[in-house]
C-alpha cells in the first residue's frame, strides 16, 4: 500500500529539560530522532521510496547540494553533532562505454557505373507474352540487361546456332556427308546407303547449291556393273535407328505444310515434293522416295534390269563400295541452313555429329552430346540444357537466354571457327529471315543486327549480335513465350532497336 494511504502520527515538540537554546535544540533533536525511528519502523516501503528520491537529489543536486554539504550553518552542525544517526555520503559509481568493434571490408569496392538508358517499356510489350532475355557487353562480358536470363526455356530455331557450333567442333568445317552404293560382282544386288546427307539431289535442281546427285551415283554404278543385270536394290537408312525419325512433340503440320521432313539417314532434296522450293510438302516415307529417284537415275544411265529390280529397305548386303558422292563441306551446309532456318539440314547435322562422337545418332543422345561439346570446346556452363532435337522445333528444348548470349560472344569474335556461324546469320533488314524486318522506326538498326530468328506455335525468338549506335558490341537473346502471335516479331525488333540505341548505357532497371 502507498504511504499516501497511511494515517498521520504527529507528536508535539518537548519543552522540558536543559536550558538555553542548546538544550532545547538537543531535546528537539533527540525527540525528532526517536520520532523518525518510530516512523521508519512503521513505514518500511515508504522509506525505500524516500531513500530513492533522496539519492536522486544527492546525485543530481549539483552545486547547491554540494555547497550545503561542505558549508553547513552552525545550527545544522550542532544538530548533526548531537544526532545518533551517522551521516551517509552517496558516491555514484562511474560507468564507461566502449563502442563495439566495427567491421571493415577487406577491400573497398570500386565505383559502379550508373547507366541511364532503359528498355523496360519495350521489354514489357504485351505482344512478347512471357518474356525472357539477356544482353551482354561482348567486350567485357558484363550482363547489361536480364529478365529471367538464367531460366531454361524453349528457343525455337535459335537452337540451330548451338547445332552449328556442335557440328563445327565434332565434324569440323571441312567434313562432308557421304552417300554410298555397295555391291559384290556377280550378285546382281546393290545397296544405296545413306550417310545423313539431306542434300543428295534427285534432279540437280535443288535449294542446296552444289548438292551431289543420284545421277552421278548411277553413272558410277553403270561403270562398275557394266552389262551385268541388276536384280536387287536395298535401301539402307540404318546409320541410326530408322524408327527414330519423328519426335512426339513436333506437329505433323510442319511436315505436311513443308517446313520439316522425317529424320532418316537416306533421303533426297530434304524430301521435298518440289526440290527447288524451300517450303514444300514432305512425304511420309523419305527412304522410299530416295529409292524411286535412284532407280530412275539407274534406268537413265542404262543399268541393265534397273527398271525391274526388286527394291527393299534394310541393312546393306555388302560392304564393297562401288559408287559414292559427298555433300558440300559442313561450313557450307551451315551457311545454307542458318539464313533459311532449314530444319531438316539441322537435324541431319545433329544426328551425324552424334554418330561421329561415338554415340548412336539417336535423338536421345543429343542432350549429352551438346552438353559435352559446348562445355569442353566453348567453355560454357551447360548444366541446365535440355536438347530434344537439332532444329529447335520442340517445345521441350530448354536453353537459358544468357547461355545463348554468351555463345554469341564467341560467334562475334570468330573463336573456334564460329566465324562460319556469324557470316551465315541473317542481317536486319537485309538478308535471310530478317530481310523483311526492322522497318519503320526500327529501320535505324538495319544492318546493325546479325541474328538467328525462331518461331514455333508457342514462341518467337531472336538472338545474335548488335553493333550499337555508340560503337559498343553487344550480344543478346530474346524469347517471347506463350500465347504469341505474328506481331511478336515486330515487338522483338522494337526491343532490339532500343538496345541498339542504348548501347553500353543500357540500364537493367
Amino acid at each position: 500500500m502507498s504511504d499516501q494511504g497511511e494515517p498521520r502520527h504527529d507528536r508535539p515538540e518537548s519543552t522540558t529539560g536543559g536550558d538555553g537554546v542548546g538544550s532545547g535544540d538537543a531535546a528537539r533533536s533527540t525527540g525528532a530522532g526517536a520520532s523518525v525511528r518510530r516512523w521508519v519502523s512503521s513505514r518500511p516501503r515508504g522509506v525505500v521510496v524516500t531513500a530513492g528520491v533522496l539519492a536522486f537529489a544527492l546525485l543530481g543536486g549539483g552545486a547547491v547540494a554540494a555547497g550545503a554539504a561542505t558549508a553547513p550553518d552552525a545550527g545544522t552542525a550542532r544538530a548533526t553533532a548531537s544526532s545518533p544517526e551517522p551521516a551517509v555520503t552517496v558516491t555514484p559509481t562511474p560507468t564507461s562505454s566502449v563502442d563495439p568493434a566495427r567491421s571493415v571490408p577487406a577491400e573497398i569496392p570500386g565505383a559502379t557505373r550508373l547507366r541511364t538508358c532503359s528498355v523496360t517499356g519495350a521489354a514489357s510489350d504485351a505482344r512478347l507474352a512471357q518474356f525472357e532475355g539477356s544482353v551482354v557487353n561482348a567486350a567485357t562480358g558484363e550482363v547489361l540487361f536480364d529478365r529471367n536470363g538464367s531460366t531454361p526455356a524453349r528457343t525455337g530455331s535459335v537452337l540451330k546456332t548451338l547445332t552449328s557450333a556442335v557440328a563445327l567442333s565434332v565434324l569440323g568445317p571441312d567434313a562432308r556427308l557421304t552417300t554410298r552404293v555397295t555391291g559384290d560382282a556377280g550378285t546382281g544386288a546393290v545397296s544405296l546407303v545413306g550417310g545423313g546427307d539431306a542434300t543428295l539431289s534427285a534432279t540437280g535442281s535443288s535449294v542446296y547449291t552444289g548438292a551431289p546427285t543420284v545421277a552421278d551415283l548411277a553413272t558410277q554404278v553403270k561403270a562398275s556393273l557394266g552389262e551385268q543385270p541388276l536384280t536387287q536394290i536395298t535401301l539402307d537408312a540404318t546409320f541410326w535407328n530408322p524408327s527414330d525419325k519423328w519426335d512426339p512433340s513436333w506437329k505433323r503440320t510442319e511436315q505436311t505444310i513443308g517446313y520439316h521432313s522425317e529424320v532418316t539417314a537416306l533421303m533426297v532434296d530434304g524430301d521435298r515434293a518440289n526440290p527447288a522450293a524451300q517450303t514444300s510438302p514432305r512425304s511420309t516415307d523419305p527412304v522410299a522416295r530416295a529409292g524411286d529417284a535412284f532407280r530412275s537415275a539407274l534406268v537413265a544411265a542404262g543399268v541393265v534390269g534397273a527398271d525391274s529390280a526388286t527394291m527393299t529397305q534394310g541393312a546393306a548386303t555388302s560392304g564393297t563400295v562401288i559408287a559414292q558422292v559427298s555433300s558440300q563441306p559442313v561450313s557450307r551446309l551451315i551457311s545454307q541452313l542458318l539464313p533459311t532456318s532449314d530444319n531438316t539440314l539441322a537435324e541431319m547435322l545433329a544426328r551425324v555429329s552424334s554418330k561421329a562422337s561415338g554415340a548412336d545418332g539417336s535423338a536421345a543422345s543429343l542432350t549429352a552430346l551438346y552438353k559435352s561439346v559446348l562445355s569442353s570446346t566453348y567453355g560454357l556452363d551447360t548444366s541446365s540444357l535440355t536438347i530434344i532435337d537439332g532444329s529447335g522445333l520442340s517445345e521441350n528444348d530448354a536453353v537459358p537466354s544468357t547461355f545463348v548470349a554468351r555463345l554469341m560472344i564467341q560467334v562475334l569474335n570468330r573463336e573456334h571457327g564460329l566465324g562460319v556461324v556469324y557470316d551465315a546469320l541473317p542481317v536486319s533488314g537485309k538478308t535471310g529471315t530478317l530481310a523483311s524486318r526492322f522497318t519503320g522506326a526500327n529501320a535505324v538498326a538495319r544492318g546493325a543486327v546479325h541474328a538467328k530468328t525462331g518461331w514455333i506455335d508457342t514462341a518467337y525468338t531472336l538472338a545474335g549480335t548488335v553493333d550499337a549506335a555508340d560503337g559498343t558490341k553487344l550480344t543478346f537473346a530474346f524469347y517471347a513465350i506463350g500465347s504469341v502471335q505474328d506481331d511478336a516479331r515486330a515487338a522483338l525488333d522494337t526491343l532490339t532497336t532500343a538496345v541498339y540505341s542504348c548501347g553500353d548505357n543500357l540500364a537493367n532497371g
